[in-house]
């Protein structure tokens, strides 16, 4: 007998009264799945009555009781148990059941079935769509994503969106800073404090927490701890200074990506800290469930005062340290007031909910990690890429390329774990703080912006070796996909099952997937293909970490004209994609794709050999993927219907094909450029004009691949209905590519050229 043949003797589901929501919306699930009906009773009752399923909350004596456990008992007469010792995983058992169970032997269960999740928690980490840029996301429901959160074992979720498609900042003509300040919104974005009142208008701060709490109730349904990823402290309006001289702190601007000085409040100041700790109890007096702050700083309007990593340098307010103070003296001081602003917060919202932590990103406090590793504890947590690194720098190489170390933290080409993270791990977990370690299997730490890339092994073999060293606080970085968009997400689903079953076979799980969703005749193809996308995933060498992640978009790798002098092309006619990069007037990268302000990207040696790699290794295996799914495409639409899950695959991976394909002719353009312009000999000069005139051509005929996909009805990336912004692409793709492919057959045949004084060129022409 299988599970799903019990399921059917259910009739009534039981629930406590008064127990937390998510008991009621699972038995919701339950039942529309079964046809029972769902039932409130005062008390669990410890009887067994044929079709009755009871969901047993942790606070009665029949739950089970061990921190992390969920227990599910199902009988041939429909009567059993799901029962949790936490609410956060109370959905995703039901889930569990309903989806993954459902196929299994009744034997599996009918003694009961003791789980362990494998993380107690598993949070989103700069959610794309729910709160970052991608809330502007075309077709977003909240509720199914959300709902999509937990049933793939997620026990957290960040709710602080803003409820505009930009923030208030405003700049000078031509400056980008603004676009910064969409994501991770500051406290001050929600609520105000006696200190800033009227700074922001009243509207917007009741929007936006408007938008908060309805996430945090879409929290609360599910189950999930709701929380806030902010940068802080995050700059504010000169008009706060024009009050409060005496209160500017530190500059924290980029000087190269804006035109104007951005400066924070003083934190070392005492009306300061007052007004974050308002600011922070007003949020857990609207919603008291708040379960963590996790902070990112120095980075887009954000920073903490003198430290080491501001991009104008160590400066801030006159409180923190005397004049003439060395480096180390100055360090230690500015660490221990970070120490002290994490604390403050932490003790305010322990007012409100003692269970309350603050989590801090440490790559930024190079300059001051000794100090501020020292002062953690007490549920001041760390969130990583690597406990072992300091600073940005990473101490793990590619897996199939050991010369290079330009892979995206968290994602699945980070395959290595040092012994010495378990040492670090340990150290903090004896002071009551916790690691949380970056994890990313999409939609936005690689192949950026599309999203549903399968790759289902890789993404258990990264989540197998976090567990395997016992890591149990999972830092995922992007969220999930909205399940309208990507109807069969292979890597969440495996995530799922990992959460529920750590020693799960993958080899089982990948089969019973493909086979759930493409049927027995057509699950070992499907299987196949994600194996082979793989291979392929595994030997793309990564031209540039910020290329395969938000610079793809950033930079519009799609819609730009890769052509041998970019300059050459009329100002006005590369409006159509430059009023929408997330970049200056005077930013090299726009007629330079190896650099980026004042930071090198890449180089034309590292290209060559980027170049050599995809053409050896990631072709050859993405080919016979994508051929087998076109070999079997027809029989599946026959027998699954025309929205399946082999033509959805399908379409994801020949974009997967034209995104690495841009990639590797990013790569060969820098090569080809800066090859010929270097070269010696005319020979050398005639090598590099073939590279530059086969790459040419080669991304015409992806572009049109690009348009053909683009007709289609699968989302294979992210965009946004509401305009296009340069942190997301607008629904006017195929438009671009027309204007790309024009531009690179007009000027394909134009000399190599890079302007590299174009910065202090551009630098000094007036903005019109």
């Amino acid at each position: 007998m299988k599970v799903a043949e019990a399921l059917r003797e259910v009739r009534e589901i039981h629930v406590r009264s008064g127990a937390p929501e998510v008991f009621r919306t699972a038995a919701a699930a339950i039942a529309c799945r079964t046809g029972a009906a769902v039932v409130g009773r005062p008390q669990h009752d410890a009887r067994r009555s044929p079709g009755v399923l009871q969901l047993i909350d942790g606070d009665t004596r029949n739950a089970a009781r061990a921190p992390g456990r969920v227990v599910i008992r199902l009988r041939a007469d429909g009567s059993g148990v799901v029962a949790s010792s936490h609410t956060r995983f109370v959905f995703a058992a039901a889930s569990y059941l309903l989806d993954v169970l459902s196929d299994r032997d009744l034997a599996e269960v009918s003694g009961g079935l003791t789980l362990s999740p494998a993380f107690s928690w598993n949070r989103p980490c700069y959610d794309l769509f729910l709160t970052q840029e991608g809330r502007i996301q075309r077709g977003l429901d909240r509720e199914t994503y959300v709902r999509r959160l937990a049933e793939c074992g997620f026990t957290h979720v960040e709710v602080n969106g803003l409820a505009f498609p930009m923030g208030l900042e405003t700049g000078p003509k031509g400056e980008v800073y603004p676009m910064f300040y969409t994501y991770c919104p500051a406290l001050d974005q929600f609520v105000s404090s006696t200190l800033n009142k009227g700074l922001y208008p009243s509207y917007y701060l009741s929007a936006n927490l408007s938008y908060l709490k309805e996430n945090a109730a879409l929290a609360r349904r599910y189950g999930l701890v709701p929380g806030l990823l902010c940068f802080e402290p995050r700059a504010v309006p000169d008009e706060f200074f024009a009050r409060y001289p005496m209160l500017r702190g530190a500059r924290v601007d980029h000087p190269f990506r804006s035109f104007k000085p951005r400066y924070t409040m003083t934190i070392a100041h005492p009306l300061v800290r007052e007004h974050y700790a308002e600011m922070i109890t007003k949020l857990l007096d609207e919603v008291p469930d708040l379960g963590y702050l996790d902070v990112w700083s120095n980075d887009s309007g954000s920073g903490f005062e003198h430290t080491k990593s501001l991009y104008v340098g160590r400066n801030g307010g006159p409180y923190m340290i005397r004049e003439w103070r060395g480096d180390e003296d100055i360090a230690r001081v500015a660490g221990e007031w970070v120490i002290t602003f994490f604390r403050g917060l932490r003790d305010a919202a322990r007012r409100v909910n003692p269970d309350f932590r603050v989590i801090a990103r440490l790559e930024s406090f190079y300059g001051e990690h000794n100090t501020i590793w020292d002062g953690l504890g007490d549920g001041v947590d760390v969130e990583t890429t690597s406990l072992v690194a300091r600073g940005w720098a990473m101490p793990y190489t590619h897996p199939r390329y050991p010369d290079s170390k330009q892979i995206n933290g968290g994602s699945v080409y980070q395959l290595r774990f040092a012994a010495r993270e378990k040492t670090l791990m340990a150290d903090l977990e004896g002071r009551a703080s916790n690691a949380h370690f970056y994890f990313a299997a999409g939609p936005h730490q690689m192949f950026a912006p599309l999203i549903g890339v399968a790759y289902p092994r890789l993404t258990h073999r990264r989540l197998k070796l976090l567990w395997d060293n016992g890591v149990r606080h999972l830092s995922q970085v992007g969220g999930t996909c909205p399940p309208e968009l990507v109807p069969w997400n292979v890597n969440h689903e495996i995530l799922r099952r990992f959460q529920m079953d750590p020693a799960m076979n993958v080899s089982r799980e990948v089969a019973d997937i493909a086979a759930g969703w493409a049927g027995a005749d057509l699950a070992p193809a499907l299987a196949t293909a994600w194996r082979l996308a793989e291979e392929a995933i595994l030997a793309f060498p990564n031209i540039s970490t910020l290329y395969s992640t938000i610079g793809f978009t950033w930079y519009r790798l799609w819609a730009r004209p890769l052509v041998p002098n970019i300059e050459a092309i009329p100002r006005r006619l590369r409006a159509y994609y430059e009023d929408f990069m997330c970049t200056t007037p005077h930013n090299p990268n726009n007629v330079d794709l190896s650099r980026d302000v004042l930071f090198r990207l890449t180089t034309a040696e590292k290209s060559r050999l980027d170049v050599e790699r995809i053409d050896r290794g990631v072709w050859p295996p993405l080919g016979r993927a994508i051929a087998l799914l076109e070999s079997v495409a027809a029989k599946a639409d026959a027998t699954l219907g025309a929205h399946n899950v082999v033509a959805d695959q399908l379409v994801r991976l020949q974009a997967l094909r034209c995104w690495l394909m841009t990639q590797r002719n990013v790569a060969a353009w820098v090569a080809g450029v800066y090859g010929w312009m270097d070269a010696s000999s005319a020979a050398r000069k005639r090598r590099y004009r073939t590279m530059l005139d086969d790459m040419i051509e080669r991304e015409i005929v992806n572009s049109e691949a690009l348009m053909r996909l683009a007709d289609g009805a699968v989302e294979f990336m992210a965009t946004t209905d509401k305009g296009e912004t340069p942190l997301m692409h607008g629904r006017n793709l195929k438009d671009l590519l027309r204007k790309r492919i024009a531009l690179m057959t007009r000027h394909r045949d134009d000399e190599p050229f890079i302007d590299h004084d174009y910065t202090m060129k551009m630098a000094g022409r007036t903005l019109g």
